[in-house]
C-alpha cells in the first residue's frame, strides 16, 4: 500500500515529467499530478480503489 502522508511516483512514470503521485490518507487515496504539486488532488476511498486494482489485473 501507499504511504501514509508521502506521495509517492508511480513506477511507470517516465523521465518527461509525465507522472501520477499518490498517497494514502485517513483511509482514503488521494492522486496527483506531479507536475501540479498545488493542483486538483483526486480522493477514492480504500474500497474504491481496491476494486479498481482487482479489475485492472483481472484485465
Amino acid at each position: 500500500m501507499i504511504n501514509e502522508q508521502t506521495w509517492t511516483k508511480s513506477s511507470y512514470s517516465g523521465g518527461e515529467g509525465n507522472c501520477v503521485e499518490a498517497r494514502t490518507e485517513r483511509g482514503d487515496v488521494k492522486f496527483r499530478d506531479s507536475k501540479l504539486e498545488a493542483g486538483p488532488v483526486i480522493k477514492v476511498s480504500a474500497s474504491a480503489w481496491s476494486s479498481f486494482l482487482n479489475l485492472a489485473r483481472t484485465s
